[in-house]
């Protein structure tokens, strides 16, 4: 009785990870079939099958041994760079979106005066300040970085502002009752409350913080990065490497989403919870 008992329970726990395994790929799995199917059909060069992107993203990037996982010299002198670019302007992104958005937030009046600003600044697109930025900090890192960052930092300066601005008053009111310092005011109270907003800038910035780093080392004097791996296949017409490049940057941005949304449901299981107790 015992081992019918226990394999039950075991057998149940694999049928649902099954489950949610199928729920969750069932129809990507279906798309990229009647993706092979249709390419290996229709015999297109500009479309090739799925099998043989991967077989080209194996051999551009992934011929390693297992000592450096499996990542040979092209994918370190060009994936890593770009990681790494995109991870510091992330990261500056973050910090910069944040703390200003707490100052901004806290005060009205101050939010009033430079919204117009903000609004104005955020809607000039990346490519037109390039030639500003070249000026500036002539082509390299330092400018590729500089212009993620310019269209990065907003949705996490905004949402972060709108967070800190709708605090409830009540519980402000209550912690100055209670005599709270500004500062544990600000690390009990106000950065809790505008956690999930935080995270919803985040989300968005971390989206336009890859899509801002293949723009960055498309420009002329780029050495190195996706982009730069992207334009000379473009201008070679090679287009197994091309698609190759747009599958890595797919399977790039789903992980660093995850990741993200991972420590989201970490950062905020107090919020889930409640939401959940309300619900």
């Amino acid at each position: 009785m015992t081992a019918v008992a226990t394999g039950r329970p075991r057998r149940g726990l694999a049928w649902r990870a099954l489950r949610a395994v199928l729920d969750r790929w069932l129809v990507f799995a279906l798309a990229a079939g009647l993706w092979e199917w249709g390419a290996r059909a229709a015999h297109d060069t500009f479309f090739p099958p799925p099998s043989k992107i991967l077989q080209q993203m194996h051999h551009m990037w992934f011929t390693a041994g297992a000592d450096r996982l499996f990542l040979n010299k092209e994918a370190t002198g060009n994936i890593l760079p770009s990681l790494a670019r995109m991870a510091v302007a992330f990261a500056l992104s973050a910090l910069l979106g944040a703390v200003l958005g707490m100052l901004l937030g806290r005060s009205e009046r101050v939010y009033a005066y430079v919204d117009p600003v903000f609004q104005f600044v955020r809607a000039i697109p990346p490519p037109a300040l390039v030639p500003l930025f070249m000026v500036l900090m002539h082509i390299g890192s330092t400018m590729q970085v500089t212009s993620i960052v310019f269209s990065a930092v907003w949705p996490v300066l905004i949402n972060t502002a709108d967070g800190a601005r709708t605090v409830d008053p009540l519980q402000v009111e209550s912690a100055r009752v209670f005599r709270l310092s500004p500062l544990a005011r600000l690390r009990r109270l106000i950065i809790p409350s505008a956690l999930p907003k935080i995270f919803a800038g985040l989300r968005l910035s971390l989206s336009l913080s890859l899509i801002l780093m293949v723009f960055s080392e498309l420009l002329p004097g780029t050495r190195d990065g996706l982009g730069f791996e992207l334009s000379n296949a473009q201008a070679e017409s090679d287009l197994p490497t091309v698609w190759a490049i747009v599958v890595l940057l797919g399977i790039l941005g789903y992980i660093l989403n995850a990741v993200l949304t991972a420590v989201e449901r970490r950062a905020l299981a107090w919020h889930l919870a409640a939401r959940r107790i309300e619900i």
